[in-house]
Formats: structure tokens, C-alpha cells, sequence
């Protein structure tokens, strides 16, 4: 949600932000609305003051023992008057808000321009291994380990979905273990289990709806299914205002997620790399507007840490303007190297997205901290750590040996209860 406040007093600036990513101006259109509405705002006060004037004319002829028959006929016109002068103010607020709330967020000023070719590669960590074969990828393997199965799934819930078996089940209920406790025993954040079904209400505070409704499961009691844990987590300090000696709030939960996927049709068909339903560990800071910078970096960081400690090679890029999320304002990808993908030659894929939404959401929600007496709107990020589905992938194709067998990171050996999956 933007400040209308900004829009009027920095037009241009608005403008030139949004059309970095691509869209068209349209302060002009805003200001239009605004302007409308505030001048049924100043003739409605005006309408009220002449009701109660006349209201305190009548109370004085009463009083007298006169008779106000004529002005008690006036003051109910002026009660209409304002009836309908607050039916078209609802309707324009209605208007200016909706049109508001489908624009995306002002991103950072030194975002790279362009889409996703003009992303800033930051920096890469860790050895790509050099296989003395051709390696294949996650579909061959799972089907070799007999642990992924796609065709029962689709039997059971159609197409982009996945089943997964004995020690490939045990590796995502690992890696959901690791990555939780590393989040809360590393980085401080608190475990939360959230409900997948919300609102609304909780849809909108955080960007998805009206925007992105193709892309969702919606409920037929009007309930909507998370795409991400950020949903809720945000949430938790929807209209409400939190004390400042409180931040920052961070939150980590493992959850389902669904994507109906309405805008990537034929995208990435093969495989686990975009399903319908999917597993993700997800972190959510909340802060002041003055440490939100700061938090991004250790966001970031976390995320890496675990990539480190499973011994992932990956690289960290700066989306461009308009490559980044709608309710972002500065985003870094997260790529892991799947070398089993472009049949064999191996490819980075995006594993983790840490970004900062900077007030954008919580003007939405109406999420504030009290800051010497006055209320202020908080800063809200969010990050995956990491997508538990593409970890899957990426452990596989990295870890296989030339007899399909997977050899493990050192630091899931305690969680799977051995080195190595084998075929059974």
C-alpha cells in the first residue's frame, strides 16, 4: 500500500520509480481520485456544520416556544444531502483503494534496470563438482531410488504433484529439522506452526490479493490456501502496534504451500522444481524503519549458512527492477547449482528469496510501533530458508555417485541416520 500523502507532495518520483518495473504511470489518474474524494470530504463537514447550525437554531426557537416546523424540514434535507455525499465518498475511497493496492511496491534507487538478464550477480560460494560421468538429474535419480513418484501422485491430484518415499520422505523431514534448528538455535528466530488456510483480509495485508488471485486456491467458504508462511507469520501484527523495545520480531515456520501457478503455464513441467503444493521453511523479521537494511543482510545470511552447512555451491544476486516481487522493495535470489539440469551441462536455480518490503505491507495490515509517542509503520521482510523441495534436488544431483547411489552432507548424517542413500 502506498502513502497518498507521498504520491501528492513527490508525483514524479513516483512515476519513475514504478515505470522501473515496467509500469505505467499513473499518479495523475491517483491524484484525480484523491482530489474528488477530499472535495466531497470538505462539502460533507461543510453539510454537517449547517446541520448542527440549524440544530442549535431550533433548540433556540424551542426554546422561545416558536415554531421551527420550516427549519426541522431544512435539516432533514441537509441529513439526506449527507447521506448521499457519504455514499459517493465510500465509493471513491473504495475506487482510489483498490487501484492502490494493485500497484506494487517503490523498489530500492540502485537497483539494477531491466528484467532478469540485468540481475547483479553479488557473490558465489563454495566448488562446483567436476563428475568423471554425465550427471543426471533429480527425476532419473528418484525414480532409480524408487522414491519419487509423480505418476501415483497425478493419479491421486492430477498433474505437479509429487510423492516422495522411504529415505527421500526421511530427507525432507530432515531437512525441515535442520533447517528449523539452525534458524532458532543460530539466528534467534521463533519456531512458529501456522495454519495454511486463512483469510482475506490476511491475503491482502501481505500483497497477494487483489493482485495475484489467479495464482491461488481459494475455498469454497472463502478461505484461501498460503502460497508462503510469510502469510501468517507477517501477520501476527496485523492492526495492532507493537512496543519498540519488542523488535526485532522474527519468526521461522516449516509449512506447505500452493501455488496454483496460473502465470508460469509451461514452466519448469519436469520434475519437483514447480509443483503445486511444496514444502518451505520460511523466516519473517519485523522491525523499526531504521535496522530493516541491516536485517536484510542477516536474513540473507542465515539462508547462506545453511546452504554452507549442507555444502551447496550457490550465488547470491541483486534482482533487477523488474525481475524483483511485487511487494518488494530490494530483493536477493539465492541460486543453488543443479548440475543434473540442461541434460547434464547444470544450471543455478533460485532456492531462497530474502527480501525487504520496507512499510509496503504493513500499511496494508495496519502494523505500527510506538517511536517517542508516535506511531509509526513497521518494516517487514521475508526469506526462505530454505525451499525444502528444491534442497531435495540439489542434494541429490550434487551428492550422486555413478551407480545412483546419493551421498550426504556431513551435516544431515545424525538426521538420516547414515552417509548415503542407497536403493532399497
Amino acid at each position: 500500500m502506498h502513502d497518498i500523502r507521498f504520491i501528492r507532495e513527490n508525483p514524479n518520483i513516483f512515476d519513475e520509480n514504478l515505470n522501473k518495473r515496467g509500469v505505467t504511470s499513473c499518479s495523475k489518474e491517483i491524484l484525480k481520485l484523491d482530489n474528488e474524494k477530499r472535495k466531497l470530504q470538505t462539502l460533507i463537514q461543510e453539510k454537517q456544520k449547517l446541520r448542527n447550525d440549524i440544530s442549535k437554531k431550533i433548540a433556540e426557537i424551542k426554546s422561545k416556544g416558536e415554531s421551527a416546523d420550516t427549519l426541522f424540514s431544512k435539516v432533514s434535507d441537509v441529513k439526506k444531502e449527507i447521506v448521499e455525499l457519504e455514499i459517493n465518498e465510500n465509493k471513491l475511497t473504495a475506487k482510489l483503494n483498490k487501484y492502490l493496492l494493485e500497484l506494487p511496491n517503490l523498489i530500492d534507487p540502485d537497483l539494477p534496470i531491466g528484467g532478469e538478464e540485468n540481475n547483479k550477480l553479488l557473490r558465489k560460494w563454495g566448488e562446483i563438482k567436476n563428475f568423471d560421468f554425465t550427471p543426471k538429474d533429480h527425476v532419473e535419480l528418484g525414480d532409480y531410488l524408487s522414491g519419487i513418484d509423480f505418476p501415483t501422485a497425478a493419479k491421486i491430484s492430477g498433474s505437479r504433484f509429487v510423492l516422495l518415499y522411504g529415505q527421500l520422505a526421511k530427507l525432507e523431514r530432515s531437512l525441515k529439522s535442520l533447517m528449523i534448528d539452525t534458524l532458532t538455535n543460530n539466528f534467534g528466530y521463533k519456531e512458529v506452526m501456522p495454519p495454511v488456510l486463512v483469510n482475506e483480509k490476511t491475503m491482502t495485508g501481505t500483497g497477494q490479493l487483489p493482485k495475484f488471485s489467479d495464482d491461488l486456491f481459494k475455498t469454497t467458504d472463502n478461505r484461501w490456501l498460503i502460497p508462503t508462511a510469510e502469510v501468517p507469520l507477517t501477520n501476527l501484527v496485523s492492526d495492532s502496534i507493537v512496543a519498540e523495545n519488542l523488535l526485532p520480531l522474527r519468526y521461522t515456520a516449516y509449512s506447505q504451500c500452493f501455488r496454483a501457478e496460473a502465470g508460469a503455464a509451461g514452466r519448469d513441467t519436469r520434475g519437483m522444481i514447480r509443483n503445486h503444493q511444496f514444502s518451505k521453511v520460511e523466516m519473517v523479521s519485523i522491525c523499526n524503519e531504521n535496522s530493516s537494511i541491516e536485517e536484510l543482510e542477516r536474513m540473507t545470511g542465515a539462508a547462506e549458512s545453511i546452504l554452507q552447512s549442507l555444502e551447496l555451491p550457490y550465488r547470491v544476486v541483486l534482482l533487477a527492477s523488474e525481475d524483483i516481487g511485487f511487494s518488494a522493495k530490494r530483493t536477493y535470489d539465492i541460486e543453488v547449482w543443479l548440475p543434473g539440469q540442461n541434460e547434464g551441462s547444470g544450471c543455478y536455480r533460485e532456492i531462497s528469496s530474502c527480501s525487504n518490503c520496507g512499510s509496503f505491507q504493513a500499511r496494508r495490515m495496519k502494523a505500527r510501533f510506538k517511536d517517542e509517542g508516535k506511531n509509526k509503520f513497521l518494516h517487514t521482510l521475508n526469506g526462505s530458508g530454505l525451499a525444502v523441495g528444491r534442497t531435495i534436488i540439489a542434494i541429490l544431483e550434487n551428492g550422486q555417485m555413478s551407480n545412483g547411489d546419493i551421498l550426504l552432507p556431513k551435516a544431515l548424517h545424525d538426521y538420516m541416520k547414515t552417509d548415503k542413500i542407497v536403493k532399497n
